[in-house]
């Protein structure tokens, strides 16, 4: 089984490895911060190689991106580490991204103009102009009156990436956002309602000491996280239910 500190190469390709100092530009933070992770057993350690210089896969990355956005988001270190000891213990890069992804969609919207050459920077290869309408049919990215200069949800871009060397179509990647977009604002909506009508109108109406209040705001935000989690875990499993439906009965039409 594949882990994060050595994940199983897709289709026979090996798996990028990276230096502290390379993982360290690529996820934006400083080599004394991955460090630190690690003291704090945040980040699973390298792999040792020759000369005993320590080697990295996707999933630090992954990880390490999952662990600066849930401190954007206010959670101290003691926080992340009970939400990441929550994680299924075998989730790939990509399932960390997603975890990401969605964590980030608590935050205000991030924005921000860039250049493509940035851009490819950033995402740590070219980009072709089919890559930028995938990324652009994802909600990565919107392309303006100038082809050069995109605004860019930066929250996105990793897990956009990783996604343009899936072998899925444009029309399709269309249709499975909108699918999503509107099952997310629905489900959003239903919980910000039971929320509000179940737990706060209740306890704002029966506490009026302002330190109660105080400590309902701070539940809201700490409460974000875990409905995400929990979010992300009935979807995982809903998800590998329905596909075993759908091509179990395939195989077995098969080879009936």
């Amino acid at each position: 089984m594949a882990t994060e500190t050595e994940e199983q190469p897709e289709r026979g390709r090996q798996a990028p490895t990276f230096t502290v100092d390379e993982l360290a530009a690529r996820a934006g933070v400083t080599v004394r911060t991955v460090r630190f992770y690690g003291t704090k057993g945040l980040l699973p350690p390298p792999v040792i190689g020759p000369r005993r210089v320590g080697h990295y896969g996707p999933g630090h990355l992954s990880r390490l991106a999952l662990i600066e956005e849930l401190r954007r988001q206010g959670m101290t270190l003691a926080a992340i580490e009970r939400y990441l000891h929550q994680l299924p213990p075998d989730l790939s890069a990509r399932d960390l991204a997603v975890h990401r992804a969605l964590v980030a969609s608590w935050a205000p919207e991030s924005a921000e103009e860039i250049t493509r050459r940035e851009l490819e920077r950033r995402a740590g290869r070219t980009l072709a102009d089919g890559d930028v309408d995938r990324l652009a049919a994802m909600g990565v990215l919107d392309k303006g009156a100038d082809p050069d200069i995109f605004r860019l949800d930066a929250t996105l871009l990793r897990l956009g990436v990783e996604l343009l060397d899936v072998p899925i179509a444009h029309e399709t990647i269309l249709a499975s956002r909108t699918v999503l977009l509107e099952h997310a604002r629905a489900a959003a909506q239903e919980l910000s309602r039971l929320f509000r009508d179940e737990v706060w109108n209740p306890y704002r109406e029966s506490a009026e000491d302002p330190d109660h209040l105080a400590a309902m705001k701070s539940l809201s935000a700490h409460m974000q996280p875990m409905v995400i989690q929990a979010l992300v875990t009935a979807f995982q499993r809903s998800l590998r239910e329905e596909l075993r439906a759908a091509f179990g009965t395939e195989q077995a039409a098969e080879t009936g």
